[in-house]
Parts: C-alpha cells; structure tokens; sequence
C-alpha cells in the first residue's frame, strides 16, 4: 500500500496579503475591497494591486534580457515535473564549493531551502540580509545545465551587493526563476512540482502558485 503521506502535495506559495514585503523598490502589495457585503453590496470584490514580483512569482528572460522571452511563452514542462530541494548551510550566499557535493545533473529543476525559510516570511518587513546566489554559483548552474532554479526569499542575487549580474547569467543561460517560496515545511529530497504563473503577454514576471509532492 501507498504511504498516504507521500501523496500529499505541500504548498510552498507565500501568502499574498495587504502590506506584505516587498522589494523596497518595486509597487507595494495592496488588497482592499472594491465591493463589500457587509457594506450592503450584493458581493464581495478585492481590487488588487502590486508588482509582478511580489510574493512567490516566476521571473522571465525578459526581466532582465532586452529580447528575452515573456512568461506567456514559457515551456510548461519546465515548472510541471520532478524537483530537487537542495538545504544550503552558508547563511551568507550560495557557493559553488558547497553545490559541488550534490551532483547537480543537466535538466534539473533546483529549489534551494536556505536559513531564509526560518525566518523571512514571520515579517512583513523586507529583509535586506537575505541569502542569495553568488555570482559563481550561478555560472556553475548554468554550466551544470538546470533548467529551474527556486529561492526562497524575493530575489535569486544579492540586496546589498546589487543582483542583476546573477539575474542575467541565469536567464541568458537558460534557467527559469522561481523567487519568493516557503520552503519552511519541506525537507531536502526530491518531489514532484508544480508551479504554474498568470499568463501575462510579455510579461517580465508573474505571480505563482507553487507545490510539492514526495516522490
């Protein structure tokens, strides 16, 4: 018999609510009702208003690659099939010393689990000393060949040291993002993944959501 818990899925989404964090530069999140029952409105109606990289959400070439691709263009399979959640001890950045010890394979999907998951998301402050991808780091992935990368705060590079260097090598070497996950409940391990964003035409992003599976 199949052990039930291994068919659970697992939501690693983050929450959208008003006033949650944000990147300090980007359209602040804001959910309000436009129409209200409890106002006498015959139902209710949110108006919602943030940027298109606010909370778990997929980033496009296009983001940072003048002639990149839009999200309305992604490949499907590339967010829908097998994942691997890789836990990453530095609590500065990602480095390639330590991905060298986990065999990383051409075509994998890689979220990285970092000490963000214990922390980042109890606060609707935006936390500046996130752990990020090095600059190495994200040319041994694109050297490696993955097709996905996932982080678990709102930006795959650094606040402080600036992240369009890590952005660009990804995306112009043809790995997918996936920013903003709560990867707090989930173990290191392999797992099935869904993770599908808004169809927004050339989008430069779009929110998401995302789950895992034990496999």
């Amino acid at each position: 018999m199949r052990d039930s818990t291994k068919s659970q899925w697992i939501d690693i989404s983050v929450p959208l609510r008003d006033a949650m964090a944000h990147w300090p530069s980007d359209p602040p999140v804001t959910i309000k009702l436009a129409k209200d029952i409890e106002h006498g409105d015959t139902a209710n109606l949110s108006v919602i208003s943030m940027g298109a990289h606010s909370g778990t959400h997929v980033d496009a070439p296009i983001h940072f690659i003048k002639q990149g691709q839009g999200v309305d263009k992604m490949p499907l399979d590339t967010m829908v099939g097998k994942a691997r959640v890789i836990e990453i001890k530095d609590t500065e950045s990602i480095k390639p010393e330590e991905l060298l010890q986990q065999r990383i394979r051409r075509g994998e999907r890689i979220l990285f689990k970092t000490h963000n998951s214990s922390h980042v998301w109890q606060t609707d402050e935006f936390v500046e000393d996130f752990v990020f991808i090095s600059d190495g780091a994200a040319r041994f992935l694109v050297d490696r060949g993955v097709s996905l990368v996932g982080v678990d705060y709102l930006s795959v590079g650094s606040f402080k040291r600036g992240g369009s260097y890590v952005h660009k090598t990804l995306l112009s070497g043809g790995v997918w993002i996936i920013e903003g996950l709560d990867l707090s409940c989930v173990a290191s391990g392999e797992y099935d993944l869904i993770c599908l964003p808004l169809r927004l035409v050339q989008g430069d992003g779009a929110p998401a959501r995302a789950v895992l599976r034990p496999v």
